[in-house]
């Protein structure tokens, strides 16, 4: 598939696309004009780090974590102690933010409840 349809496929702009593909976080296939060309695999790792990066991680540990991810598949732990450092900050940040997602979220079921028992 083109780079147009994989952006319609997983709701990421063909900018975005292109700018992981240029973090080395994706890598397409070319055809012989130059064209970039993907499968249904692509569609898979774009939606991941689409979601990685929403959720606050930068590009930077993206591409950390898919490799992370891979290594841990094979059960080939591939991590240097810098790597490991990094990953443990970023775990710090992600429960904070977790945290305050959660109550959040919990805040706003509460009010809904609220208002759906008072009714009308």
């Amino acid at each position: 598939m083109r780079i147009g349809e994989l952006a319609e496929q997983t709701g990421v702009a063909t900018r975005l696309i292109r700018y992981y593909e240029q973090q080395g976080l994706l890598s397409a296939d070319r055809l012989p004009n130059g064209y970039r060309t993907y499968s249904t695999s692509h569609v898979e790792r774009i939606e991941r780090i689409a979601g990685l990066v929403q959720a606050g991680i930068p590009t930077r540990l993206v591409k950390v974590l898919l490799e992370a991810e891979a290594a841990c598949a094979l059960e080939q732990p591939a991590c240097s102690a810098e790597v490991a450092t990094l990953l443990a900050e970023e775990l710090v940040g992600l429960e904070k933010r977790i945290e305050c997602l959660t109550r959040s979220r919990d805040t706003i079921r509460q009010y809904l409840a609220q208002v759906s028992a008072a009714g009308p």
